[in-house]
């Protein structure tokens, strides 16, 4: 019997700085009833879903940057999310800032969680390809600052069973990286799920602003098809505090294909009913590890040194 799970991609609009965490948790109940309603089982939000993109400000108080991150999951102001996934049935993916204390330290993490349909975390991913820069650049139009406000993820790349089907987590930049999906496909990921905040101007190389979607395409599109897996990757998109986010979420196939994208900037759900059992067709034959993988030849790509 083939197996199939129907997965909604819940990107959203902007999200102003003044807009609180109520409001946008609202946003994203609405979705996941409309998801249910749709059919689906699980529901992928993007990056750092409950707060406008706050790394694209330079903060000199670090009280202005906690209160971007969240101490606890769920909180009082997230119960909803879990209250509402319990209730109808229904998993989700999300992304948020995680502040935590382990051994008596603060630390801070770009991290994503998936939920249950029972509103029990499942896994927990912190995002280790932290792009950007760490000190202030006012030449910049805005920031970068995730190297300054973030710790690289120190839980490595995971995969969780569940919802009949082997998930992994990414976030954002992780995407640009074959490594991500590898790690995943090696420990039988057959979806991926990943979050995002691009945006279309990239000061340093400002010559590659047009090239923002199709760069955000190839890179999932062949990650997938390399490593036979499904990719959901979602975005939030459009003018947020004066900065044009990419949208252009997308579900992506093992073949490679786009198989659904949004067309707007706003609060929007692709639905798709992924086949499963279609990953086989790529890890059976095309890219077959055991058969043809020769790992003893790829020392350098974990070596410590930088080779030219």
């Amino acid at each position: 019997m083939t197996r199939r799970l129907t997965i909604a991609a819940a990107q959203l609009g902007p999200i102003a700085r003044d807009e609180s965490r109520r409001d946008v948790v609202a946003r994203m109940e609405a979705m996941m009833r409309q998801a249910h309603a749709r059919g689906a089982q699980l529901v992928v939000f993007p990056e750092l879903a409950l707060t406008t993109f706050f790394p694209r400000w330079f903060f000199e108080d670090q009280a202005d940057i906690d209160a971007f991150f969240e101490r606890d999951m769920p909180g009082p102001e997230t119960q909803p999310l879990f209250d509402t996934a319990r209730e109808l049935g229904i998993g989700f993916y999300l992304g948020y800032a995680e502040l935590t204390t382990q051994n008596g330290h603060t630390r801070r993490f770009n991290t994503a969680i998936l939920v249950g349909d029972d509103g029990r975390i499942i896994g927990k991913y912190r995002k280790i390809h932290l792009p950007g820069h760490d000190e202030h650049e006012p030449w910049r139009p805005f920031q970068h600052l995730e190297k300054r406000y973030f710790e690289i993820g120190d839980l490595g790349f995971g995969t969780w069973n569940a919802f009949d089907s082997t998930l992994g987590m990414a976030l954002c930049n992780d995407r640009r990286w074959p490594e991500t999906y590898r790690m995943l496909a090696l420990q039988g990921a057959e979806i991926m799920m990943l979050g995002y905040n691009t945006p279309i101007h990239y000061p340093p190389i400002p010559a590659h602003d047009h090239l923002q979607g199709f760069h955000n395409h190839i890179c999932m599109q062949a990650g997938a098809y390399q490593n036979g897996m499904w990719v959901v990757s979602v975005a939030k998109a459009g003018v947020e505090e004066g900065c044009r986010l990419l949208g252009q979420s997308s579900i992506i196939a093992p073949t490679g294909e786009i198989v659904a994208m949004t067309t707007t900037q706003q609060d929007e759900l692709l639905i798709h009913d992924c086949d499963l059992d279609q990953t086989r067709e790529i890890r059976e034959h095309i890219f077959n590890f055991a058969l043809h993988r020769q790992p003893q030849e790829y020392g350098l790509i974990t070596a410590s040194a930088l080779h030219g």
